[in-house]
């Protein structure tokens, strides 16, 4: 065993362990460990490895469907089943600390290492997905962390060859310290020719392919497991360095090798590198491994054995091949330019065993190191916060209704959480690969063919996070089922989600009430929706001492199937004269509204109007509609409400649109509230009344507020707009705080 000072319980807390597990370490391996043992115990159960604080909530959500291939937990990433013989992995995950301190580089290698969960599962990647927040957008902070991280994912993705076809991005105070960077990405594999991240059969050996190991993301798991303080910038050793170059290659590589059908198991090297590969390999196998540290390839010379083990630099796979098939990895990596050596082979122990040079550095049980093992699980406490009875407080009469509705208009057109985020995307490459079908026909979920058939994929980043805060509960059953209208309204139908749940710290009660709120408001809708979750990842820490947590934002990206992509619906107004009608209940309720929050300044109110089954019949009878072709566009009603709806629908093809407000309702929730479940559509004349006959059968509450027009936006006869001025105020709104 490695000759070295023997660990305390001071050594572990400075590591991020709880002088308990401390102590439960002691226990499994009946001795102190040593210190590269205890690293390795550190990271792997760190928040981030082992979801020891949210794993007893995570297992209460729906995981099954027909559908589903790979069930969360069990794989790298969700695999679900689209018909035809084909498969689409899909997953998201967060960069966030990373990207706080060094957003360029923390941006790109949360690109690069989602991408990486989906090709190792065998899959190619086709399309890209992603959700950012930041703080206020005037400072220069959130600008500077804003241009990085934007950058980042433009030139890892765009090198990388995988469009990036839709996200969001939203900004509030909240997010000033720690801004949250959730990547998404989806892939095709032929059902049957799925890798997994498994280990078995002794004396087959273990290969490490790509890029060579340094220094950098070295306690990344860990950093990633604490809040951000102004000391954390002493840990960018913890924020990786990414090449997308080599990531093609890699990916290349990689499926290449897989067709050889001599793997036995695949894992990316992400968190915790190779502890986390080996480990989760072998306790998956129920077999152990013997691992030479010295003969992983390194870039940076006299690395110490916890240094090789912890870092997570880029680029890396760890490979298990049948015995006799070495010949084959080495001449494909060759091909690719790739480096490839063999630095271990697979035992029967359930043991990892490290050696350095000969001697043995770490001697660890395989099972004791992973969630469903010897990691810790905790149930810790919660309570309801002093501010969510304040919020319920909040009455509509309490704000006086604007005397200026064009000016209102204009104020939510133009607000940088509504406008355009042209100044993001077109730092992306939405083109790549040909297989895009909303660059030019925008619709609320990004649509991407899936080549060789006649089906496309839907998918969707979804989350409005101040109506979590308002009601974690309610709101995250609101952001499920916005994910799936988007999708709905896109033409698909809606078949899983996977999730990125950024909270602060688990240990604050407060906190943590809002994350079993959330998982109880996410269970229930995915029941609702029969989508079930693949997985994804739970970012806490997200919480600064000053600024104390973010919102609750638990980002759904959410899997939807289009049977046939001649059949997917745009959001835009194609001609004028077509009758504009509103499905669904508009309300009274102006809570949560961008327009309460940013215009009035009121804080505090609930979540926005929601009933689960107007939702579903909502739905319902927009996939019927598309599906007779009765509509010439549908777009879901959210942020900015019904007013901005009718904005986005009008400006794609700039067109106009004349509407009727309803005076049963206060005019600026009609115009400006966020109540859920209700969605625009645009119907020629000569479907009119087959159109209502659909509806009226299905019982959903419809009205025809107006018909699309040319050149003008005009409200109960006030022109509000015309519509190439205020297209350009909203194309450019981002531009003109960024530059």
């Amino acid at each position: 065993m490695e000759t070295q000072i023997l660990t305390t319980v001071d050594t572990a807390q400075k590591l991020g362990l709880l002088p308990e597990e401390f102590d439960r370490i002691k226990e499994i391996l009946g001795r102190t460990p040593n210190f590269t043992e205890l690293s390795i115990f550190s990271v792997m159960w760190s928040e981030h490895c082992s979801y020891k604080n949210s794993i007893v909530w995570l297992k209460t959500l729906p995981k099954d469907s027909p559908r589903m291939l790979a069930k969360a937990g069990e794989e790298n990433a969700g695999l679900v089943d689209i018909g035809g013989g084909l498969a689409c992995s899909f997953k998201i995950e967060s960069h966030n600390h990373p990207s706080a301190l060094e957003p360029y580089q923390g941006a790109a290698t949360g690109v690069g290492g989602i991408n990486r969960d989906i090709f190792t599962m065998g899959a190619r990647p086709i399309a890209q997905l992603n959700s950012l927040r930041f703080g206020n957008p005037t400072s220069d902070k959130t600008k500077r962390l804003l241009r990085g991280v934007v950058k980042g994912i433009g030139d890892y993705g765009n090198a990388f060859g995988i469009p990036t076809v839709g996200g969001e991005l939203f900004f509030d105070d909240c997010y000033n310290v720690n801004p949250l960077v959730n990547a998404f990405s989806a892939g095709i594999v032929e059902v049957g020719k799925t890798a997994s991240a498994t280990s078995h059969g002794a004396g087959n050996p273990v290969f490490i392919i790509g890029s060579a190991t340094g220094k950098d993301g070295i306690h990344g798991a860990a950093f990633a497991s604490k809040d951000i303080t102004e000391d954390s910038v002493n840990d960018l050793p913890s924020v990786q360095v990414g090449d997308p170059f080599q990531e093609k290659l890699l990916l290349e590589a990689t499926l290449e090798i897989l067709a050889t059908n001599r793997v036995v198991g695949m894992q990316d090297m992400g968190a915790a590198g190779i502890t986390c590969s080996t480990s989760e390999m072998s306790a998956k196998g129920e077999s152990g491994m013997e691992i030479w540290l010295d003969k992983v390839p390194m870039r940076q010379a006299n690395m110490q054995p916890f240094e090789i083990l912890l870092s997570e630099s880029q680029e890396r796979m760890l490979v298990v091949m049948e015995k006799g098939a070495e010949d084959l990895i080495y001449q494909i990596c060759d091909k690719w330019d790739m480096s490839c050596a063999q630095i271990g082979e697979v035992t029967d122990s359930k043991r990892l065993r490290y050696y350095q040079k000969g001697e043995l550095v770490a001697d660890v049980p395989a099972d004791d190191l992973v969630l469903g093992g010897g990691a810790p699980v905790y149930h810790r406490e919660y309570r309801e916060p002093a501010y969510y009875q304040e919020a319920k407080k909040f009455s509509i009469d309490s704000v006086e209704e604007p005397s200026d509705y064009k000016a209102v208009a204009e104020f939510l057109a133009t607000h940088p959480n509504i406008a355009s985020k042209r100044w993001v995307y077109k730092q992306y490459d939405s083109m790549i690969g040909t297989a895009t079908l909303t660059t030019n026909r925008p619709a609320d979920a990004g649509i991407v063919k899936v080549k060789g058939s006649d089906k496309a994929i839907a998918i969707t980043v979804d989350c409005n996070s101040r109506y979590v805060n308002a009601d974690p509960e309610e709101g995250t059953a609101i952001a499920v089922a916005e994910a799936a209208r988007n999708i709905v309204c896109s033409g698909g139908e809606p078949v899983a989600i996977t999730n990125c749940l950024n909270f602060g710290n688990p240990y604050v009660p407060e906190v943590y009430w809002q994350f079993v709120g959330a998982i109880k408001g996410m269970g229930k809708a995915c029941e609702a929706f029969g989508t079930p979750v693949t997985g994804g990842n739970v970012s806490f820490y997200n919480q600064s001492s000053d600024e104390g947590p973010v919102f609750p934002t638990p980002t759904i990206g959410m899997l939807g199937i289009v049977e046939d992509k001649a059949n997917t619906m745009t959001l835009a107004f194609q001609k004028e004269g077509d009758a504009i009608y509103l499905l669904g209940d508009p309300a009274n309720d102006i809570a949560s509204s961008e327009y309460l929050y940013s215009y009035h300044g009121v804080k505090l109110s609930p979540a926005p109007a929601f009933d689960m089954e107007k939702e579903l019949l909502l739905q319902k009878t927009v996939k019927s509609l598309i599906k007779e072709r009765l509509i010439q566009s549908a777009h879901d009603c959210a942020d900015g409400g019904l007013y901005i709806t009718l904005l986005e629908s009008a400006m794609a093809n700039e067109l106009g649109f004349t509407i009727a407000t309803d005076q049963n309702f206060r005019k600026d929730a009609y115009l400006f509230g966020e109540s859920q479940s209700r969605v625009v559509v645009s119907v020629s004349p000569a479907q009119q009344e087959a159109f209502e006959k659909l509806v009226s059968g299905n019982n959903l509450t419809f009205k025809k507020i107006g018909e699309v027009t040319a050149r003008y936006c005009e409200v109960d006869g006030e022109v509000f707009h015309a519509i190439q001025v205020i297209k350009n105020s909203y194309d450019t709104a981002l531009e003109r705080i960024m530059e």
